[in-house]
């Protein structure tokens, strides 16, 4: 009997759009988690690959959308707002609210490196949000803070350059896509 590979299949090579054309998010780190998950490309698994500083958790469930390239060289990234966290590897169908623009540091060589909002369909809690203007401002400087500690903790700078609503969002998501 031939050996099955157990790995996953690859979610960075899905469909960025689904049949109906919603964007899909892959759930790479949920909400409320210390541990930072990846998408490991080579063995086809989510991995762990770092621990957060006690107290510190991701604010809402992070992921990347398949099939896209940021200029980081990794898939874009996206902060998902729903009602209850998901699972690492979990695809859900949602909607581009925003971008937050961001500039990251290194060693003194800087890239940008923004990060895609969006809401999920099935949210409740969320349903009203359509663009980055409908949430609250102090919810936005909330998340835009835990980026900047978040790369501080890995020795690295990251800088807000601003805010952009949904058309900024749609267009950074197909100059990515592969």
């Amino acid at each position: 009997m031939p050996k099955k590979n157990a790995a996953l299949a690859n979610p960075t090579r899905l469909a960025t759009f689904d049949e109906d054309g919603q964007v899909q998010v892959v759930i790479e780190t949920p909400r409320g988690s210390r541990n930072k998950y990846a998408f490991d490309p080579d063995q086809r698994v989510f991995r762990m690959k770092k621990v957060l500083p006690e107290g510190m958790v991701f604010p809402h469930d992070f992921g990347f959308i398949p099939s896209t390239k940021a200029q980081d060289g990794d898939p874009l990234d996206v902060l998902l707002f729903m009602d209850q966290s998901a699972f690492p590897g979990c695809v859900v169908e949602a909607r581009l609210v925003g971008v937050i623009e961001g500039e990251q540091s290194e060693d003194g060589e800087k890239k940008r490196n923004d990060r895609l909002l969006a809401v999920a369909n099935t949210s409740h809690t969320h349903s009203g949000i359509k663009s980055v203007e409908d949430f609250n401002d102090s919810l936005l400087r909330e998340v835009e803070k835990f980026f900047v500690n978040y790369n501080a903790n890995n020795g690295k700078k990251f800088k807000v350059l601003g805010r952009k609503g949904p058309d900024a969002a749609l267009k950074l998501l197909k100059k990515a896509q592969k």
